[in-house]
């Protein structure tokens, strides 16, 4: 095999999976461990995979997950507005299991005093609960995401197979026919499982999400409970939603949004 074959091979494998360990690529393309440290140690300096102990982990559609920072600032008003509708549902002594995106910081931040279980993955959001005397806080460690300050991969995942919460709480990057979508491979199998450990399962999103295809594949929107968005619906999204499955709240219409019936 051509060594140009090869680290294709070995790119290939690691981009589909999100994470390999080692042992299981020398397994896979049937060449020495000595040898894919040098391949692995090539497509790191490409800045395609970061090397990890044991293995390495697919970063190469790191510019499609743009900084927290930079997705903050985008529409603040309607995520603020899906929030509040998010939070009005959330009841004391419920544990929320939250991911790492902009509009379920600000459902955190809304939490913040309040008698409640929060499970995350962010950095940002746990930095808010970590000196509460009101909130319990468990932080799922594993790999961080640069600039993003969230926790992905199969450390996290494994983390969460025996965590069960009432509410798990997701932010997507879009929302089509086809399903829901997010910006990156990690990221979706380590919010596949935060689905799993939840009675009910909410996707917090603004407008603009609605219509939008991203990346990764996350699940069909049957596979969620509940779907909030703020009143800047159009007709056309509106139609998109409405036979789509999950309970549709559009938050903004009342003081605490409401229940879309078309």
């Amino acid at each position: 095999m051509l060594v140009e074959e090869r680290r294709q091979r070995v790119l290939d494998l690691i981009s589909r999976r999100g994470f390999v360990a080692l042992s299981d690529l020398a397994q896979s393309i049937d060449v020495s461990e000595s040898t894919l440290r040098r391949d692995l140690d090539y497509w790191d300096k490409q800045g395609l995979i970061r090397r990890t102990h044991g293995g390495a982990i697919y970063i190469g559609d790191a510019a499609t997950l743009p900084a927290l920072e930079d997705r903050s600032a985008s529409q603040i008003e309607e995520k603020r507005l899906v929030a509040r509708a998010a939070a009005a549902r959330i009841r004391d002594g419920d544990a929320i299991l939250l991911d790492g995106g902009t509009t379920t910081l600000e459902v955190a931040r809304l939490l913040v005093g309040r008698a409640v279980q929060i499970v995350t993955n962010s950095l940002p959001i746990a930095q808010l609960f970590a000196n509460s005397r009101e909130a319990d806080l468990v932080m799922l460690g594993g790999y961080v995401y640069p600039k993003t300050g969230v926790a992905l991969g199969p450390l996290t995942v494994r983390m969460m197979t025996e965590l069960h919460v009432q509410q798990t709480i997701l932010s997507v990057g879009g929302i089509t026919a086809k399903g829901l979508f997010n910006s990156n491979i990690l990221l979706v199998e380590t919010e596949r499982q935060m689905m799993r450990c939840a009675d009910e399962v909410v996707v917090v999103a603004d407008h603009t999400k609605v219509g939008r295809q991203a990346l990764a594949f996350l699940c069909d929107l049957g596979e969620i409970d509940t779907l909030i968005v703020d009143a800047g619906l159009t007709h056309e999204q509106r139609a998109l939603l409405a036979d789509a499955g999950p309970r549709l709240i559009v938050a903004g219409e009342t003081a605490n949004g409401e229940e879309f019936h078309p």
